[in-house]
C-alpha cells in the first residue's frame, strides 16, 4: 500500500535542501537517507533521499541530483509516497495509520450513529477526523482520547464522547447560556475560570500516523 508520508516545502539555502512537511509519526523509518520514494505527480520521481537533518525543529532533506536552490524550489508541493505493508501497525497501540481510520463508522458512547470517517485532517497541534453524516454534511471531530475514547478496528467503529455543541450547535448555545448565567451569579471577588464542563483536547495524547491523502495546507 502506498501512503503519503511528507510534502516538500520551500527550498532551504543554496545547496539543494528543502523543508518538508512531515505526515508520519515515524520519519526515521519512512524518510531515512537512501530511501527511494514515489511522488505525486509521478513524473517528479522517484526521489532518493541523500541526506536529512533537523533545523529549528523542521526536517530538511536533500535528494540525489538536486544541487542548487532552483532545482530544490522546483520540487515544492510534491508529495512523497512510501510503500507500506497494509498489515503493519504503529508501535504505539494508541496510534493509527490514516488508512485504518478511513471508512470507520462513528457512534457516540450512547450508541447514536453519527456517520463515517471520510478523511483525516492533520493540523499543526491536533488531528481531526472528518466525519460525513447521513445527510451529507460533515463534522470535524478532534482526534484526542477525551473525545474519541475507543477505536475498534475489528468492529470497524470509532466511539466518540462529544462535548456539547460538537454535533449540535443548539447544544452549544444552551451550554453557553448556562455558563453566562452561572458567571453572572458569582461575586466579582470570587470569579474563577469556568470551562462550563466542556472537555478540552489533550495535545499530549494526540494520535497520528501516515496519511493517505488529507487536506492540503502549506505549512512551510
Amino acid at each position: 500500500m502506498q501512503l503519503v508520508v511528507a510534502r516538500i516545502g520551500r527550498a532551504h539555502g543554496i545547496k539543494g535542501e528543502v523543508t518538508v512537511e512531515v505526515r508520519t509519526d515515524e520519519p526515521e523509518l519512512r524518510l531515512p537517507p537512501g530511501a527511494v520514494l514515489a511522488t505525486e505527480p509521478a513524473s517528479a520521481g522517484p526521489l532518493t533521499i541523500e541526506t536529512g537533518r533537523v533545523h529549528s525543529g523542521r526536517l530538511l532533506l536533500r535528494f540525489d541530483g538536486v544541487r542548487d536552490r532552483n532545482a530544490a524550489e522546483a520540487l515544492r508541493n510534491i508529495l512523497l509516497i512510501a510503500e507500506v505493508d497494509p498489515e503493519e501497525f504503529p508501535e504505539d497501540p494508541e496510534e493509527f495509520y490514516d488508512h485504518q481510520l478511513i471508512d470507520l463508522d462513528v457512534v457516540t458512547v450512547d450508541g447514536m450513529e453519527v456517520g463515517r470517517i471520510s478523511e483525516i485532517s492533520h493540523l499543526p497541534y491536533q488531528d481531526l477526523l472528518i466525519v460525513k453524516r447521513p445527510g451529507g454534511d460533515e463534522v470535524m471531530i478532534p482526534f484526542v482520547s477525551e473525545v474519541v475514547p475507543e477505536i475498534d478496528l475489528e468492529a470497524q467503529r470509532a466511539v466518540i464522547d462529544p462535548p456539547p455543541g460538537l454535533l449540535d450547535e443548539a447544544e452549544a448555545e444552551i451550554a453557553g447560556n448556562r455558563k453566562d448565567e452561572s458567571a453572572g451569579n458569582r461575586s466579582e471577588g470570587n470569579r474563577k475560570d469556568d470551562t462550563g464542563g466542556v472537555r478540552k483536547g489533550d495535545t499530549g495524547g494526540v494520535r497520528k500516523g501516515d496519511t493517505a491523502g488529507g487536506r492540503e495546507g502549506e505549512s512551510s
